[in-house]
């Protein structure tokens, strides 16, 4: 019977010894692959996440920006379309899901290469300089974006200052990450995954030089992230539906559960009585100011319902993620309004108050082709019922592709100006 190796059994191993890492599943293949993966996925969150912020129009007014130093980051933006008017329930969706079902991916990805961290000397050469500042963007940007991102999601305001201004420079710095370290890694991952490279030969950095007896195969270790992915989807998706997949939607604080039925049946953000909006404020002495050239009008609820009302099916879809199927809402077009206000032709944005006393999101602008769409309405109605309170009455902005905070309910006023 051999004895034991004494001298290897008393080896003090430190996480810069590769041998102090000994699990058999890591290996290059097996970081290559999950990099993939997270190429097609991050991509897809970091384009939809640039569009969800041009949906907001933040170069319109202040009261859209909640970045007013972005400067030259904002040379992307463009005038957000109405169409097609599912556009942000789609961008949006996608946004929030496949940034949820990457978390296993992610958390997979630096556990792969989290020995790679301990290597000494820390920096060997200017391309190993660059190449280790890039992974320090791309893993502290990617961390600091799915995490404030999920606590936005969870409604858990945890993080100092704004959500959109952390979230929005935080996807600068994760993309200039992201985009140095594809072009260093892309082409070595390919050529891994085409002709691989035996494990336990010194070409395989990742794989341990003293790994433990395996007890999952490196494909059942991806199974497993693949599993951990799907669960995450469905259990979150279904918040994007109506019916009985909104249920399914367990870990997600506008899923679960059914809204009420009737009319008004669909999900809803804020409530009334979350903004501090009582019976009183929404009663007979509501007024409705339209502002513009023409003067300065004042309008009842009953003065409204008496105008050409028109109708539009169009869907709710929030930041968060979440969105309704369309519904049938009912009221005047905003261009008939900008008419009265004085602009006949082609009317110009228009500044919208809400009458909500706490909260934020008061104030929003629109785009002139927003309001010159015929489907923009000051809604009245939906699904052929008055609004509920928490639906916005007595009236409400439903605008075709617009972020749901840009339908600003309990409106007060309109002014059609330049913006």
């Amino acid at each position: 019977m051999p004895l034991p190796d004494l001298r290897r059994a008393r080896r003090i191993r430190i996480p810069a010894d590769p041998a102090f890492w000994r699990s058999p599943v890591r290996g290059v293949r097996f970081t290559a692959v999950l990099g993939l993966v997270l190429l097609f996925g991050l991509t897809v969150v970091t384009v939809t996440g640039l569009l969800s912020y041009a949906a907001y129009n933040p170069d319109l007014s202040p009261a859209n920006d909640s970045t007013p130093g972005k400067g030259w980051l904002g040379f992307y933006l463009f005038a957000w379309p109405t169409g097609p008017h599912w556009l942000y329930r789609l961008t949006q969706g996608l946004h929030v899901t496949v940034g949820i079902v990457l978390v296993p991916v992610l958390l997979a990805k630096l556990w792969s290469v989290i020995p790679k961290l301990f290597k000494l000397p820390p920096v060997r050469s200017v391309a190993h300089a660059l190449e280790r500042v890039s992974l320090l963007l791309l893993t502290g940007g990617a961390l600091f974006q799915f995490i404030t991102g999920l606590l936005n999601i969870q409604l858990d305001y945890l993080f100092p200052g704004s959500f959109y201004t952390l979230h929005f420079y935080g996807a600068w710095a994760f993309l200039a990450g992201f985009l140095a370290h594809t072009a260093l890694k892309l082409p070595r991952a390919v050529r891994v995954l085409r002709h691989g490279v035996p494990p336990g030969q010194a070409g395989d950095e990742l794989a341990s030089p003293d790994p433990l007896p395996p007890t999952v195969s490196r494909r059942g270790a991806l199974a497993l992230v693949g599993a951990g992915s799907l669960l995450l989807l469905l259990t979150s998706a279904g918040r994007s539906f109506d019916g009985a997949l909104r249920r399914t939607a367990l870990l997600a604080p506008r899923g679960g559960t059914e809204p009420a039925a009737g009319p008004g049946g669909f999900q809803i953000n804020k409530t009334a009585a979350a903004v501090r909006i009582t019976a009183a404020d929404r009663g007979e002495a509501w007024r409705l100011t339209v502002r513009g050239p023409a003067g300065e009008f004042r309008f009842s609820r009953q003065q409204l319902l008496a105008m050409e009302l028109h109708s539009a099916a169009l869907p709710i879809a929030c930041v968060e993620g979440w969105s309704t199927s369309d519904q049938l809402w009912r009221g005047v077009r905003l261009r008939d309004l900008a008419a009265i206000a004085g602009y006949p032709g082609r009317p110009p944005g228009v500044f919208v108050e809400s009458i909500q006393r706490s909260g934020p999101f008061r104030k929003a602008a629109l785009r002139d082709n927003q309001v010159r769409d015929g489907r923009s309405l000051l809604a009245l109605e939906v699904n052929g019922a008055p609004l509920t309170a928490d639906h916005g009455h007595p009236a409400r902005i439903i605008v075709p592709a617009a972020p749901g905070v840009l339908n600003t309910k309990w409106v007060g006023s309109l002014t059609f100006g330049e913006l």
